[in-house]
């Protein structure tokens, strides 16, 4: 992970893209809306472990994590369900339940954001496939080797546009964030 050094007007944005199998994690830093820094990792759980052990692995890992980095903000990406696999985005709220509660109990400022509003400002088109958001993401940090798993890069994504859209109201609130959940 990213150094926690905070120069003058430096920020550093977390992006979260929750999963139960693999959250995501992305941690950007930067000036303006220049990327200076740069970091990605998942944590993982294992099947064979109860739906309570799973949360508890992420709500202690995630924590760790902001203890150490100390990010301005936190970008989650929004829960959405697929029709089709209805259980699947229970699921999904929970895991993003716990990921909102370790913000929270973090004092991290947190926007809750669609990935579709991710892809639609980093490759144009807000349909785009993973995969065309995972190079969308190293062609703007200058990365050659694909970046795995895409819940990674997903969080990646979520943090650039953490950086490009709200840095400069994170500045003007003084650090904190202001109301920022409208879209």
């Amino acid at each position: 992970m990213v150094q926690a050094h905070h120069k003058e007007n430096r920020l550093k944005i977390i992006g979260i893209d929750p999963g139960l199998a693999a959250t995501g994690i992305g941690i950007i830093g930067g000036i303006g809306t220049t990327v200076t820094s740069y970091s990605f990792s998942s944590i993982r759980t294992a099947q064979d472990l109860s739906l309570a052990m799973r949360l508890d692995r992420i709500f202690t890992q995630l924590i760790d994590i902001l203890e150490v980095e100390r990010p301005d903000l936190m970008v989650v990406e929004d829960v959405f369900s697929l029709e089709k696999y209805p259980t699947s985005g229970i699921t999904l709220g929970k895991v993003t339940g716990v990921v909102l509660l370790v913000g929270c109990r973090s004092n991290v400022p947190i926007i809750e954001m669609p990935v579709r509003l991710a892809k639609q400002v980093l490759t144009g088109n807000g349909n785009a496939s993973k995969a065309q958001l995972e190079k969308s993401v190293r062609h703007h940090l200058n990365i050659a080797k694909p970046i795995r798993p895409y819940h990674a890069s997903d969080a990646l994504a979520l943090a650039m546009i953490g950086l490009f859209r709200y840095n400069q109201a994170i500045r003007k609130a003084g650090g904190s964030a202001p109301d920022m959940n409208r879209n």
